[in-house]
């Protein structure tokens, strides 16, 4: 499980992981078995219905209707070659609802168990992180069988951000020297703002991390410099 609140980097995390696995088995051909060509599956488990997740009979037909994660992880299954690792990433909040039901999958029997009576045995290469922002309702059950990463987004900052977005967007529309005073700019007051903002924290309906702050920030420039050059 990856933990942490929103804007922490905890999607970019693991894919950078994946990406450098991938990367150093198929280009560099490295024969170390902690590299892997990593494929991804990624589903909001929140998003859908339990039927839609693992599968529902149609009580008029009784036809069986297969679920995204029933058919991901039977796909995964299938798959025989030991070079490559299946990641089937469930990004959303983990609930009662359907998070027991993947309580067999994560203990040594390794296997889904579907309403309709099917057993999926999966393999040692399949790997299910889940990318949450709390462990406020999950079982002690689920919680013991999962090996945690918790990412503070206080160890990341807004800075990785503002640098990508610099690199990557707005030095295309700004001249080297208001580039650099737009950097002087974040440096001297976003860390002094935030320092300001800090005591009013409690009162935010919507709780925020200061990488969304400077988000919010980037794009209202961004509002006002883009399609020109200045």
């Amino acid at each position: 499980m990856i933990v942490g609140p929103t804007g922490g980097g905890k999607t970019t995390t693991y894919k950078v992981l994946a990406d450098s696995m991938t990367k150093l088995r198929l280009q560099a051909n490295s024969k170390d078995p902690r590299f892997q060509n990593v494929k991804l599956k990624v589903l909001n488990p929140k998003s859908i219905s339990m039927g839609e997740l693992y599968g529902e009979e149609n009580i008029d037909t009784q036809e069986w209707t297969d679920g995204l994660a029933s058919k991901i992880l039977r796909k995964f299954a299938q798959v025989k070659d030991p070079d490559r690792k299946n990641w089937c990433v469930l990004d959303g909040p983990v609930d009662a609802l359907w998070i027991e039901n993947m309580n067999t999958v994560l203990d040594d029997n390794m296997t889904l168990c579907l309403v309709n009576g099917e057993r999926i045995k999966l393999n040692h290469s399949i790997r299910i992180l889940f990318e949450v922002q709390d462990l406020a309702v999950a079982s002690p059950a689920t919680v013991s069988r999962c090996g945690m990463v918790y990412i503070t987004p206080s160890d990341l900052g807004w800075r990785p951000y503002f640098n990508s977005w610099i690199q990557n967007y707005i030095s295309r529309f700004l001249a080297d020297q208001k580039l650099a005073f737009l950097i002087a700019l974040f440096e001297m007051f976003v860390d002094l703002g935030f320092e300001k903002m800090r005591p009013l924290r409690d009162r935010e309906t919507l709780p925020t991390q200061e990488s969304q702050n400077v988000q919010c920030l980037c794009n209202f420039i961004e509002h006002f410099i883009k399609d020109q050059k200045i």
